[in-house]
Order: C-alpha cells, then structure tokens, then sequence
C-alpha cells in the first residue's frame, strides 16, 4: 500500500533549496516514491520539477518522516505545485485545479490518499488580495476534497517566512504576515486542517525562497502537525477500507 500526499502551491511547495546546498536523498530503501506519468517512481530529485531551476522540497523530509513512523507502507508524492501562482489560478475550474484533481484521481488508482501539502500566498500579498486569501483558499479547499471524496483527508498550510520582509522584489511581500492571519483562521474554522508555522527558518539570497536546511526543517514541521491531526494516527490497510472515522483536530489551539 502506498500512502499519497498531493503537492500544491507555488514556488515553496514546488521547492527552490539549492541541490549544491541539499543532503543526500535518502529514499529509505526505496519506500519514498513520486508519480511520474501515472507511474510510481523510486524519488528522485527535483520532486516537482515545475521549472528548470526547480531545487529541493519540504516534501522529501516529510515523505521520510511519514516513513520512518510508518514502516510498512510506501510514501508517494503527487506534485503539481507551480512557481509565481495565485489563488486565482488555483480556483476550481482552472488548469492547475484541474490538473492537481487529474493527478490526484489517476494516483488513488494505486494509492490512498494520505492528505494535501499546501504552501502559497507569496504572489497573494497586494492588499486586494490579502483580504480576499481566506475566502479563497477555503473555496479550494471544499472543492477539492468534493473532487476527490476526501473531506477527511489533512490539508497542510504552510506559512510564508519572516525573511519576505526583506525581499526588494516587491514591496507587497512586507504583507505575508496577513496571508499568515489568513491560514490560521482556517485552521481554527477548518476541520482536518493546520497551519504549519515558518517563523525563523532561512532564505535563498533571494529572501523570497526558503532554504534547503530550511525546507528540510519545514518538512518536519509540516509532519509534526500531520501528527496533530487524528487522521495522522497509523491506521493499517484494512482499518483504511473500513473506518468512516471523521477527523477532528487534536490539541492545535
């Protein structure tokens, strides 16, 4: 069995660690898995190779944590992140929707679906869309899980990181702490949602990008609320089929 976990987002969820900057990739002998053309493929990187500059991802630390508490079961990765978009491009209807449902579907073919690994809101941080990002996002969110059949599924929410106020790219960015207000809302409206903290972890030169130590600690961070959620507890193959247990959230408040 092996147990999926859908990437979404931007550039972050993608991944731009260096490679140069990265550890070796430990695949745990094998059980770390991505989809590559419907087809699960030992991991390899880059996990979501969305550009050619694609780099390391938060999601190779988690799919070994997941692993590591996991031990028999294979972890597969289903990317579909891409860098520079927005929310708007994510809504219900469009080309990343669609294709993120697309892959989804075609993975549960041969895997359970785990949970969702979300991180974005870099391309969200002008006024006229900060205040709109709660609304939004939640409007993904239930559209996905009615695409997918997968309301009790964990949906991750990671935060944009403090060193964004640094970033002379555009001054928009200094509003991050907004779209953060905006995850943590609903992880306190959400069921089997959580916002994965970024306070204090390192950026790219770029202070737009987090690091590859930082992605590795961020993956764990994300894996540590995974955990949170009662959804999170290992369930064997069989208790997958049978349970109609409706997650709940455990200790995030």
């Amino acid at each position: 069995m092996i147990h999926a976990f859908l990437l979404i987002g931007q550039s972050n969820a993608a991944g731009r660690g260096y490679l140069s900057e990265a550890e070796a990739l430990d695949t745990n002998a094998g059980k770390l898995k991505v989809l590559r053309n419907g087809r699960w493929q030992t991991m390899y990187r880059p996990v979501n190779p969305d550009r050619p500059f694609s780099g390391t991802s938060l999601a190779e630390s988690f799919a070994k944590a997941y692993s590591d508490a996991h031990p028999d079961v294979e972890v597969g990765i289903i990317p579909c992140a891409d860098g520079g978009t927005t929310l708007l491009q994510w809504q219900p209807g469009g080309l990343l929707f669609d294709n993120a449902v697309n892959c989804a579907k075609l993975a549960m073919r041969t895997a359970h679906l785990a949970g969702v690994l979300w991180h974005q809101g870099e391309g969200d941080c002008a006024q006229s869309d900060y205040l709109l990002y709660y609304e939004r996002l939640r409007n993904i969110i239930s559209a996905l899980r009615n695409e997918l059949n997968a309301q009790d599924v964990p949906f991750l929410m990671g935060g944009l990181g403090d060193f964004l106020a640094d970033c002379q790219l555009s001054d928009d960015l200094a509003n991050y702490h907004h779209v953060n207000d905006a995850l943590m809302r609903i992880d306190y409206d959400e069921n089997n949602c959580a916002f994965v903290c970024a306070t204090g972890l390192g950026a790219n030169p770029d202070n737009l990008h987090f690091s590859a130590n930082a992605l590795k600690e961020f993956g764990l961070r994300y894996y540590a609320e995974y955990q949170k959620l009662s959804y999170g507890i290992a369930l064997s193959d069989h208790e997958i089929e049978e349970s109609d247990h409706k997650g709940t959230k455990m200790g995030l408040l």
